[in-house]
């Protein structure tokens, strides 16, 4: 989208000549419960540290992950791939509100497959346009005037969106945990009403029925294979790790506990690896940003190369759960969502993990585990390096699932679509305004940085005077970086995009 030219006292200019860019040099588990300083990470959440490298005024840019900008002046500590980026004569806030501008242009140049990381020369390299010290102070104050009003109104929208998600807590915790149907029970306790079979009626059918396709599998492939099933090859197959119950609520009676791998069968997903590009024969391919907590998005989905076989073993069923194995975000571990089949042929990325339910209702499952009880029991199991929490094929699989009747099962869902069906209307609402807010920061931020926040004066010293002084000042320091001028645009009344 074009805009008006540059100021003509305004300069462009790199990242990398206005500031001293380093990165921290210790491991994310280097965090402190409760320590004195602030340590920044990858990770979303400001961690703390009893030690500090650092005592200055720098913007930290997330080298990987979700790429968060932070400003902070004081002491403090880094992650090894986090960016401390020190302003040379400019003003802190100045860069970092540059930083918050220019963020989609710089992650742009991120690399990497799995987990997208950037390098220094792409923090560097990018440009940067350059108002005079006294504008720089001037569109700080204005920005912050006009971003503390609109902080100000996103914080009662995502008040009011903490409420709602308490509320649809609450109605989970009492749909998975048995008093949302406890009126259902009282009026099912008659020889003619009561359930089929109970809950640990349905968790033996539940186990021989996974027996059962183990088995078929097992002799699919010696038919394939062309051999004769071995003898005793029925003791080849794995039990089921038990449920790990300590802490959890006394349920309903009729009711039971199972563990995840008890109930379903459990997979990971596919790397994206260099093996799989060129795309030649593309299917559809889900991430970790597809799957938010309850919710499918599929705005964005990615395709990826499937070989000979894969297909078959790893295409998505309607009904499979698809957790979320690993996330920078401590709360956002385990988050999950049920698959609509509303696209065909589909896989999921090795950050998901599909647990196909066996007789149970996949919609109960899935409640379970974006209910608060099943959350908890998550981000205890959740490791994390370089900031990226991470959980396991064999950690989801020790889950504790209720396992109610199935009838019981029925009416629980039933219920607790009909609570949540005006909760989630006020919901999208609230998002609607979170995205005109996002949008409304956006154009701040463009008018800030192309001059026309704040009224220009002709008597400020221009921006070409500040940069001698900036390179005057690199040069004392000794720290005058190596520009590659071949990116840096010339021309001062270019116009922007």
């Amino acid at each position: 989208m074009k805009i008006d030219r540059m100021p003509l006292t305004w300069q462009i200019t790199s990242i990398g000549a206005v500031s001293n860019i380093a990165t921290g040099k210790l491991d994310a588990n280097a965090a402190v419960q409760g320590g004195q300083y602030p340590f920044f990470t990858c990770a979303e959440d400001i961690s703390r540290i009893s030690s500090f490298s650092f005592d200055t005024e720098a913007v930290l840019l997330a080298g990987n992950g979700f790429f968060g900008v932070k400003w902070f002046k004081g002491k403090f500590d880094a992650y090894q791939r986090t960016y401390v980026i020190e302003p040379v004569i400019i003003s802190g806030k100045f860069l970092y509100y540059a930083f918050l501008s220019l963020l989609p242009k710089i992650v742009e140049k991120s690399r990497g497959s799995t987990i997208k990381y950037l390098r220094l020369g792409d923090i560097q390299d990018t440009s940067l346009y350059l108002p005079p010290a006294a504008e720089q102070t001037r569109i700080v104050e204005k920005l912050e005037e006009l971003l503390t009003d609109l902080d100000a109104g996103v914080a009662e929208l995502k008040a009011a969106q903490k409420k709602l998600g308490q509320y649809r807590q609450s109605l989970l915790k009492a749909a998975v945990e048995g008093a949302l149907t406890a009126d259902w029970r009282k009026s099912h306790t008659s020889q003619t009403t009561k359930p089929a079979e109970s809950g640990a009626q349905l968790l033996k059918r539940i186990l021989h029925e996974r027996r059962t396709r183990w088995e078929a599998k097992q002799l699919a492939k010696f038919k394939e294979q062309g051999k004769t099933p071995a003898k005793g090859w029925q003791s080849k197959y794995v039990e089921p790790v038990a449920p790990e119950t300590a802490g959890m609520p006394e349920l309903p009676k009729g009711w039971v506990w199972a563990s995840l791998d008890m109930l379903s069968e459990i997979q990971g997903g596919i790397q994206k690896q260099p093996s799989r590009i060129p795309i030649i024969n593309k299917y559809p391919f889900l991430r970790v940003a597809n799957v938010a907590r309850g919710l499918l998005k599929l705005d964005d989905v990615h395709e990826i190369e499937l070989f000979a076989g894969e297909l078959e073993r790893l295409a998505l069923r309607k009904g499979d759960v698809l957790i979320v194995e690993g996330n920078g975000s401590l709360s956002e571990i385990g988050r999950c969502a049920l698959w609509d089949g509303s696209i065909e042929n589909v896989v999921h990325q090795n950050h998901l993990i599909r647990a196909r339910p066996i007789v149970m209702l996949s919609e109960f499952v899935e409640s379970w585990l974006n209910s608060l009880r099943a959350i908890e029991k998550l981000t205890k199991l959740a490791a994390t390096t370089s900031g990226l929490y991470t959980l396991s094929v064999g950690k989801i699989s020790k889950i504790p699932v209720p396992v109610p009747p199935m009838d019981e099962q029925v009416a629980v869902v039933a219920l607790l679509e009909s609570a949540l069906e005006g909760q989630r209307d006020q919901d999208e609402a609230i998002k609607s305004s979170l995205k005109q807010a996002t949008a409304q920061r956006k154009n701040i931020l463009k008018a800030a940085f192309s001059g026309q926040l704040v009224p220009q004066d002709p008597l400020d010293e221009p921006a070409s005077a500040l940069l001698a002084r900036i390179r005057a000042e690199r040069v004392k320091q000794g720290a005058l970086p190596k520009v590659r001028k071949s990116k840096i645009r010339k021309d001062a009344a270019c116009v922007m995009d």
